[in-house]
């Protein structure tokens, strides 16, 4: 499960990271409306590729009960990779923003997790700024529409990581099924 979520993100990292660039150099070639494609497209690579993280998430769980549970059924610790990817790549169980531990456990995995992050709040930033003049010159209805839609899907976008990641929802689904295994 681990290596789909992999081969999934970084598709969606491609292709945003891909579409980006394009209309950056859509936009400096003479096309400056295309800047303003920008932002809702780094908006949907981060919540898609968070979503994918929310996957991964999940294997890890899954895949840590599996591994307890046929720990206990040899009487010993044979299956360790939960224990690895814990301390290696970000724990579970602990708060985060998406795979990013901000603490003792920060590691090189949540680095990446925050670099994309960083990346795309700037293609998003830079991408608005750039596409600024086009916006206005189109008209205040257009501006308006556009700024508002934008805002609506940034700021729900945010609130509901928060509350999946940050916030712990997502992790508190799983402990509740996975309560009590393995037995």
């Amino acid at each position: 499960m681990n290596r789909y979520y992999h081969e999934r993100f970084f598709s969606d990292a491609r292709f945003t990271t891909v579409s980006v660039v394009a209309l950056f150099v859509l936009g400096f070639w003479e096309v400056p409306l295309a800047f303003l494609l920008i932002p809702p497209i780094a908006l949907l690579g981060a919540a898609q590729t968070a979503f994918d993280a929310s996957y991964l998430v999940f294997s890890r769980h899954y895949s840590e009960t599996l591994e307890r549970y046929l720990n206990e059924e040899v009487g010993e610790s044979v299956l360790i990779a939960h224990e690895l990817e814990n301390r290696y790549l970000f724990p579970l169980n602990e708060r985060k923003v998406v795979t990013a531990s901000l603490d003792k456990d920060f590691s090189w995995f949540g680095f990446m997790t925050l670099f994309y992050t960083v990346m795309g709040a700037l293609a998003f930033g830079f991408g608005l700024a750039l596409g600024w003049r086009p916006l206005l010159d189109a008209g205040a209805a257009w501006a308006a529409a556009y700024l508002i839609s934008l805002s609506v899907l940034a700021v729900t976008s945010l609130a509901t990581g928060l509350w999946w990641f940050v916030g712990g929802e997502g992790e508190r689904r799983l402990a509740a099924v996975l309560e009590g295994y393995p037995e």
